[in-house]
Formats: C-alpha cells, structure tokens, sequence
C-alpha cells in the first residue's frame, strides 16, 4: 500500500519543485519593492493629514480655559470650531453636550475619540502588517532561490559549491530586501502610534477642562 502511494508522492514533489522553479524569486523582489512604495505613499499621506490637522494645543488649552471661567461658551465654542485638530473636534463634542451634564459629556466624548482615533489611523494597520511580514516575504524569496541554487548544481556537478555559493548569495537577497522594507515601516507605525496617543492625551486634557466647569457650575 505505501508503495503504490509514493510515486504520486513524488509526482506531487517533482511537479511543486517546477512550478517553484519556473516562478522563480525576482517576483519577491519586484512584490516588496511596490510594497515599499505604498508604505511611502501612507507615510506621506500620514504626514500631510496630520500637518493640515494640528494646532497649538498648549494655546487651545489656555484659550479654553479662559473662555470657560468668564462662563462664555459662545467664545469657547468659536474657538473649538476654527480649530484643526483631532483634539480639537473631540473637545467640541463635549462641549455641544455641556448642557446635557456630565455622564452626557462622558459619553459624546467617547464616542467621538473612537471615531477620530479611526480618521488618525487610517492606514497604519498596512505599516503594522508590512512591518511584521516583509521579511517574512523576503525570506520566502530566499528559500526559492536556494531551492534553484541546489536545482542548479545537480544540473551542473561539475562547478561544484561555487555555484551553490553564488546562488545562495542572490537569494539571500530577498532577506536583505524584506528587512530594508520592514524596519522603516516598523519605525513609521511606532512614530505615528506615539503621535496618535499624545494627541488623545491633550484631548482628555481638554475634556477634563470642560467637565471641571460643568462640575464648578453645578456645585454654584
């Protein structure tokens, strides 16, 4: 029985070692090159988003503050709204809701740093993934050559380990290339991970600002 079962065994090999060899490795390499330059694309993207989207929080912050010990939520809004920022709308929410009281605030305020955090955040999930599984890539790009490299010298016997050698060296390439890709996306996504929680950290600080005054005037 395990007789008859072994030729289609290595029917099965020999065809999946063709089809390695006919595909080939350069595939991996032009594959992590356009990778590569999407990931650029999204840090420009990012970059650019984040530019037309910021705003002096520190300033915004004492305006604000200003604005809601003279009790003039008129201003405080005016200044919210020609803000920029993510952490500008997320305070606007709160303050549409100010009237309502304080679980109400508590509440628009969540829900409204879930919907920013997602506008802060587009894209990044694709430098999170790239940055884990580029090399991954890169090293299934150096098994196929090294299984073309040994292809070749049983080919050709007579060049011996050089011909392995060499190939190996090309198709540890794609290794290389796969961790060139990598580390830049990795170091991107961390950049812009920190960036993100430093913006909801002053946007908490704002909530809490408006959610002192609503307590203040309560207790009035």
């Amino acid at each position: 029985m395990p007789t008859s079962a072994s030729p289609t065994h290595d029917d099965f090999q020999g065809q999946l070692l063709e089809l390695f060899l006919f595909v080939g490795s350069e595939w991996i390499l032009y594959l992590l090159l356009f990778l590569s330059i999407i990931s650029i694309a999204v840090a420009i993207e990012r970059i650019v988003h984040f530019f037309r989207h910021h705003d002096d929080l520190e300033a915004l912050q004492s305006s604000l503050y200003a604005h809601l010990t003279d009790d003039d939520l008129d201003a405080a809004g005016a200044l919210l709204q020609n803000g920029r920022s993510h952490v500008a709308a997320i305070a606007l929410s709160g303050l549409g809701s100010i009237t309502r009281g304080v679980g109400a605030v508590e509440e628009v305020v969540a829900g409204a740093v879930a919907l920013e955090r997602l506008k802060m955040e587009r894209g990044l999930a694709f430098l999170g993934t790239l940055g884990n599984n580029a090399p991954f890539i890169g090293l299934f790009g150096t098994v196929m050559g090294i299984i073309r490299a040994f292809r070749d010298l049983s080919a050709n016997t007579l060049e011996g380990s050089s011909a392995v050698m060499a190939g190996i060296a090309e198709a540890l390439i794609a290794t290389a290339v796969g961790l060139f890709v990598a580390l830049p996306a990795v170091a991107v996504f961390n950049f812009f991970q920190r960036y993100i929680k430093s913006q909801l950290a002053s946007a908490d600080a704002l909530v809490r600002v408006l959610l002192a005054h609503l307590k203040t005037e309560r207790q009035a």
